[in-house]
């Protein structure tokens, strides 16, 4: 491991106005690491991710990309310094074709070269969208915009990779590839920090979770224990609220 986390939050506060969303939140991900961000609606799990992209603003505390601070930097800084995010719901550019939704992931790059080469990368991780490149985005599968939604972040060649609610929406054959290819992506050596309800699927590829209740962190473990835990097993692994 290097010596700075890819991406530490530390004691982070966030608010909305005056009302109070994260209270103390400390998050490690380090480079190579797959860790998980749990629970349920209105747990703070997409406030964090705004957080990290400077959306919401830290109130207390600090957020560092190896090793460098970035809470109060714009947006737009914090994506070029190697932050990448594949939103909730997608988000493609419906009216461009596959083609010009990839490239607009690489759009803060200047390796013309070596930007063609990783989208060849691209159309051969995710073979469907090769076969789809000069359609527009709007005739793409909720499965297929998934695909397009991760290949356009990894085209910015981040250093972590923001996956928020990467199952919703998806039929459940399409959730189980859905997860194959974060796995396969992160073998490949991206890090990749996943928001997500579905704890019982995060856990299974993840090497480390935390859970997330009304804003503060309740649990942080392995993967593993998490999923022996049996407070993770009656509130977030059973039938209801995963």
């Amino acid at each position: 491991m290097n010596k700075h986390p890819i991406l530490q939050l530390k004691n982070v506060d966030t608010f909305y106005g005056p009302i109070q969303v994260l209270y103390d939140i400390n998050v490690e991900i380090h480079d190579g690491e797959l860790i998980c961000l749990l629970g349920g609606n209105a747990s703070g799990k997409s406030t964090t991710l705004k957080t990290i992209l400077g959306v919401c603003r830290v109130k207390r505390g600090s957020v560092t990309l190896a090793g460098e601070r970035i809470d109060g930097k714009p947006t737009k800084h914090i994506i070029s310094k190697g932050v990448a995010i594949v939103p909730e719901n997608r988000r493609i550019f419906p009216r461009l074709t596959v083609l010009e939704n990839m490239e607009m992931g690489a759009y803060l790059r200047t390796d013309t070269d070596q930007v063609k080469s990783d989208i060849e990368k691209m159309l051969a991780l995710f073979p469907q969208l090769k076969e789809r490149l000069h359609k527009p985005g709007v005739v793409l599968s909720g499965g297929e915009q998934q695909m397009l939604a991760m290949a356009r972040a990894l085209l910015s060649n981040p250093k972590i990779l923001l996956m928020d609610e990467p199952s919703m929406g998806l039929a459940p054959v399409l959730v189980d590839r859905q997860f194959e290819l974060i796995q396969e992506v992160n073998r490949r050596g991206t890090a990749i920090f996943v928001v997500e309800q579905n704890a019982n699927m995060a856990l299974s590829i993840a090497n480390r979770g935390y859970v997330l209740q009304t804003g503060s962190i309740v649990l942080t473990d392995t993967a593993q224990n998490l999923l022996n835990n049996p407070m993770m097993k009656k509130a977030y692994l059973g039938g209801g609220a995963s």
